[in-house]
């Protein structure tokens, strides 16, 4: 089986560890494994010492003339069965390349929203008749692009697996902020979008009974954004801005609960996986695949997207039962290696292509 791969590996290694393993675990298996990206990126000197075929790829645009010649030569020239694409550049490059050409072409899918079926721009991606299957990272996903006119049997869940050994990290030192003895620690990374309900979670802080101390840590490019938001909190608040960190998970490891208040359009957020494979506990709003990630009352909390007062009631309840959140931080630990492991998405993965390869002959 030969596989082409199109995606892009800008960023940090947390960012780009859990895919491109999978490639490299795929290529240990025997699958013929071609990966289209960045020859700088961070993960590429990984990929070449496994055997990966490596090339130095990436569009500038979404139609990109002369990214879309070079990958159709590519795939005439290579025989490859499987044309995988990753981002939305790549997906409407790699659809027109393999206009007239014998390959399976499959997309993933990252996130609920912005796909509809009346928006013709979505027909240049995953909606497009050409794509053969779409992965998407969670059920809640699945069903958003079924529910805006993606065929069922074009939709496949598979989780985006991470190992927990990944994260046997030293907790960042956060002597410097001055933190108080015995107060809640709970740490919330994110860029500073809307959807991501940083202001619900300064309100949860406001709302926060007098006898829960806490310190809040927010990570995240533009965190300065809330430092309106964040001034006057009670007296047992603090909230400390730090904004980007390259160390965001060891923050989150040397926290008591990690906090995800998103009002909409997540999947399977990286931040949350990161902080239950530390064994931190999770709270996280009922949107997207939140809830497949954490269980409710076994692994973590979840509460209702845009409610302050619940989020407010869940620290404070996990403030006061120390034993409860110790409880939940190891279960939500094991949650990650028994149903959203790296070895599961390989093996998912693979049978997935077989599946395709077996149809289409």
């Amino acid at each position: 089986m030969r596989v082409l791969c199109v995606t892009s590996h800008r960023g940090a290694i947390t960012n780009v560890r859990p895919e491109a393993e999978v490639f490299v675990r795929l290529q240990q298996q025997g699958v013929a494994m071609t990966v289209l990206t960045q020859r700088d990126s961070i993960y590429v000197d990984r990929m070449l010492a496994a055997g990966v075929e490596v090339v130095d790829f990436e569009p500038r645009w979404r139609i990109d003339p002369r990214a879309i010649a070079g990958l159709r030569r590519r795939l005439r020239a290579g025989g490859h069965d499987i044309l995988h694409l990753f981002n939305n550049k790549a997906i409407t490059t790699g659809l027109i390349a393999a206009l007239g050409l014998p390959v399976k072409v499959v997309t993933y899918r990252g996130q609920t929203g912005n796909i509809k079926r009346h928006d013709p721009s979505a027909y240049l991606t995953h909606l497009n008749p050409r794509v053969d299957c779409v992965v998407c990272v969670a059920e809640a996903v699945r069903a958003d692009l079924i529910a805006n006119g993606l065929p069922a049997r074009k939709a496949v869940t598979i989780y985006k697996g991470h190992d927990p050994a990944w994260y046997d990290l030293v907790p960042a030192d956060l002597s410097a902020l001055g933190l108080a003895a015995g107060a809640l620690r709970v740490g919330l990374v994110a860029n500073a979008r809307p959807r991501k309900g940083v202001p619900v979670f300064l309100e949860a802080l406001r709302q926060l009974p007098a006898d829960v101390p806490c310190e809040a840590l927010l990570v995240g490019a533009g965190m300065d954004a809330f430092a309106p938001l964040a001034a006057g909190m009670p007296s047992h608040v603090r909230v400390h801005l730090l904004g980007y960190r390259t160390d965001a998970a060891e923050v989150i490891a040397a926290c008591d609960v990690s906090v995800l208040p998103a009002l909409r359009r997540e999947g399977l957020p990286k931040t949350t996986i990161e902080a239950m494979a530390c064994g931190v506990a999770p709270v996280v709003t009922r949107t997207g695949g939140n809830a497949e990630l954490v269980e409710d009352g076994v692994s973590g909390l979840v509460v209702p997207p845009g409610d302050a007062a619940a989020l407010a009631a869940a620290l404070a309840r996990l403030a006061r039962e120390p034993g409860l959140r110790r409880q939940f931080a190891a279960a939500a630990r094991a949650r990650i290696a028994s149903h959203f492991h790296i070895d599961q998405t390989v093996a998912r993965t693979r049978a997935l292509y077989e599946s395709l390869l077996a149809s289409g002959r």
